[in-house]
């Protein structure tokens, strides 16, 4: 399984994704799950992916096969992120279409993806491609977007996430959410690989993979948890109900 998380600001992105893959309950693999497509000062489009491993792999392989090579979706040449999602869902429509009867008697081919980026001429954007290859756009009121194992990772961004949250605030929660994730659900694990985009400067070079090891990750999981059992300390006890 895995987790993958955009959010939406007017600063700009936070895009994250973790590194779990497995094909059953002993064997575990590490793979990338947040892809880029850019051109320094005029796009850049991030796609997060999670289901099928050959689905996510065909559909961005053929991506970048069209973008390398002029094809029908070239994600160098379309005029919006709207046409970038739109891209995707088409790739995701075709893989499937193709594969789609052959994969069925073993499981499922299904494939999600995060796309966001910003292309010039409009502000930073961020989408959610379902397997049926339609999808859905983030906006203030609906600032984040999740894939895969979302539900434990979620009440931290509804407690403190805000559309006008600065942009590092957001990248600390959205940490928090993976950590909150990876305590409770074995199918999400490090590396997470993730990308902070400010808004306007079309530069990807803000990105890290956090290893389980990392000095930031671990200092940022220690002084959460303990400000957390520092916070229920000071807590008032509950009244005495018996009486």
């Amino acid at each position: 399984m895995t987790y993958c998380l955009g959010i939406l600001l007017t600063s700009g992105l936070v895009m994250a994704a973790d590194s779990r893959s497995n094909a059953g309950i002993d064997d575990f693999t590490s793979v990338y799950k947040l892809d880029l497509i850019d051109v320094p000062g005029k796009r850049v489009i991030v796609i997060l992916s999670a289901g099928n491993l050959a689905t996510t792999q065909s559909v961005i392989t053929q991506l970048r096969e069209y973008s390398d090579h002029g094809g029908p979706r070239d994600l160098h040449k379309v005029k919006t992120m709207y046409e970038a999602a739109k891209a995707v869902g088409d790739t995701l429509r075709e893989v499937i279409a193709r594969d789609g009867s052959y994969v069925a008697p073993y499981g499922s081919a299904a494939g999600s993806f995060i796309v966001g980026g910003q292309i010039a001429g409009e502000a930073p954007r961020l989408f959610q491609i379902y397997t049926a290859g339609n999808f859905i756009e983030a906006s203030p009121r609906s600032r984040y977007l999740q894939l895969g194992e979302t539900k434990y990772g979620k009440p931290i961004l509804d407690r403190a996430l805000r559309f006008d949250s600065p942009l590092d605030q957001a990248a600390k929660l959205a940490l928090l959410s993976f950590d909150a994730a990876m305590r409770s659900d074995l199918s999400v694990a490090m590396p997470i690989d993730i990308l902070r985009y400010e808004a306007d400067s079309f530069c990807s070079t803000n990105r890290a993979s956090l290893e389980k090891d990392d000095p930031y990750w671990s200092a940022l999981r220690t002084a959460y948890g303990d400000g957390l059992a520092a916070l229920v300390e000071r807590l008032p006890p509950p009244p005495d109900w018996s009486a």
